[in-house]
């Protein structure tokens, strides 16, 4: 792993985070698994209990292009990108494969319920254990132990959790040791796949533009996070470069 502003980012693929996942599953381990894009890395870089929170999970892939970029310039030729929702459903490809339940954990009840929709069209032999939509609150001690509860009891190995970073990575963290499950840190991709909201085209992502077709589908929402993480990236990345070098 090479570190990237402060966070170690794994040069992996699908290949490997999926078979790895099943092995951990198949033994009923608790793991944690990050998607790292650009906001990822600069809300770590701004939040120090944040920052503290991925340097416990078990993998930080690159979920983004750029990082993509700033791997290969460290050194790691062989980076490749490890995008959420395609790895998501690589993950489920697998899960069925293999006769692992799976959970889903997070998004609206409507975006649940439609993401559950197609997962079940697409891998009509997975096995979905768990699906809830939790509130958009803090939840109470009680209401989390019961959470817990129910997961343990579902048997689901492989849990997809769409919380929104950096809420989600902070409940793995929290979570890990008392759900017995790989724990992944998909965002955005219950909307994706749910249909809900649309990806950009595949040369966009290819050549790093996915946060600009993004901004155009969601400018409210995004136009802030990109003004203000997106340059700031690119320039400390560069000083890291740099230093380095020297």
């Amino acid at each position: 792993m090479t570190s990237i502003l402060g966070v170690n980012v794994v040069a992996s693929s699908y290949q490997q985070v999926t078979e790895q996942s099943i092995l951990w599953a198949k033994r009923r381990e608790s793991r944690t698994l990050v998607f790292a894009n650009v906001h990822v890395i600069m809300e770590a870089f701004d939040d120090a209990d944040y920052r503290r929170c991925l340097s416990q999970v078990d993998a930080v892939n690159p979920d983004g292009v750029p990082l993509v970029w700033a791997l290969k310039l460290m050194g790691l030729k062989h980076a490749s990108r490890v995008y959420g929702p395609d790895c998501t459903v690589e993950m489920m490809k697998c899960a069925a494969a293999n006769g692992v339940p799976v959970g889903f954990y997070g998004g609206s009840p409507d975006v649940l319920q439609a993401l559950l929709t197609v997962v079940r069209r697409e891998f009509p032999t997975l096995n979905i254990s768990f699906a809830m939509s939790p509130p958009f609150r803090e939840l109470t001690g009680e209401e989390d132990a019961e959470i817990v509860r129910e997961i343990a009891a579902s048997e689901t190995r492989i849990l997809f959790i769409g919380l929104g970073c950096p809420k989600q990575e902070k409940w793995m963290i929290e979570h890990v040791g008392r759900i017995p499950a790989v724990m992944f840190g998909v965002g955005a991709a219950f909307d994706f796949i749910a249909g809900v909201k649309r990806q950009a085209p595949r040369w966009m992502m290819r050549t790093g533009l996915e946060w600009l077709f993004r901004l155009g589908t969601e400018p409210r929402r995004l136009a802030g996070r990109y003004i203000k993480h997106n340059p700031r990236f690119v320039f400390l990345v560069a000083r890291q470069l740099m230093r380095t070098t020297r």
